[in-house]
């Protein structure tokens, strides 16, 4: 059966830069080849939650200031209708046309870059509560047994005011607050998950939760966590990806 992911995506140049987390991107989609994949990005961000039933969604660039190169990539990967149609009703979810934002669409160009693998993106309802989120991932997990890859794209830390050169050194508080999630997930003390703007720095590393909260999902998917990668950004974006069991 396979994990579930949670994938820290940091910038749009991680599709084009060849940093350890691009590598072990590229690395990660040779042992997994899953049937389909449903993601749910901090980039599609909504009141209600909504699923993409696009057949052909398109790559939306979802960004400004990048170099024209990042503004070329394509990612023409297939939606799966069927499937979108199936989770519309089995989670109550408002199904809509909508394309791949960068939070899909960039790891999943390392992961599988002949875009043969098809893609149903579900919206992050930002008013929901950690708790509720996390039974979302709850509900996700059967898909699993169906050869599903089920991804929460996000960022563990994500402070984009304080971003500096990719290999500047990293701050103690993102440090701290990093290795406290980590601490948490692998000792899968959820409690302390789902309060996570309790701890330490949480503010200063999330000015705002989106980033954040694909990782609730992915969590409520299974019980064990594992750290697959670990490696730091610009400072300020942890590049951690958790596989969940």
């Amino acid at each position: 059966m396979l994990p579930s992911l949670f994938i820290s995506h940091g910038s749009p140049m991680l599709a084009l830069t060849r940093t350890p987390a691009h590598d072990f991107l590229r690395q990660l989609g040779r042992t997994l080849r899953p049937a389909a994949v449903v993601v749910v990005s901090a980039h599609w961000a909504s009141r209600r939650l909504m699923v993409s039933t696009s057949a052909h969604p398109e790559t939306i660039h979802d960004f400004g200031g990048f170099p024209r190169e990042l503004f070329e990539c394509l990612y023409p990967a297939p939606g799966e209708p069927e499937l979108a149609m199936r989770l519309a009703r089995e989670l109550n979810a408002v199904p809509v046309e909508r394309g791949l934002d960068h939070g899909a669409w960039v790891p999943l160009s390392l992961m599988y870059p002949e875009a043969d693998v098809p893609v149903v993106s579900l919206s992050l309802p930002t008013d929901w509560s950690s708790t509720e989120l996390a039974a979302l991932g709850e509900r996700l997990a059967a898909l699993r047994e169906e050869n599903i890859l089920v991804i929460g794209s996000g960022s563990l830390t994500h402070d984009l005011r304080s971003v500096s050169t990719l290999d500047a050194p990293v701050p103690d508080w993102v440090r701290v607050f990093a290795d406290w999630v980590h601490e948490r997930l692998i000792d899968d003390d959820r409690d302390a998950l789902l309060d996570w703007q309790q701890a330490p720095y949480a503010r200063a590393n999330h000015p705002t939760p989106e980033h954040f909260q694909p990782l609730l999902v992915a969590m409520g998917t299974g019980r064990h966590a594992e750290r697959q990668h670990h490696s730091v950004e610009h400072g300020v974006l942890t590049m951690d990806l958790y596989a969940f069991t």
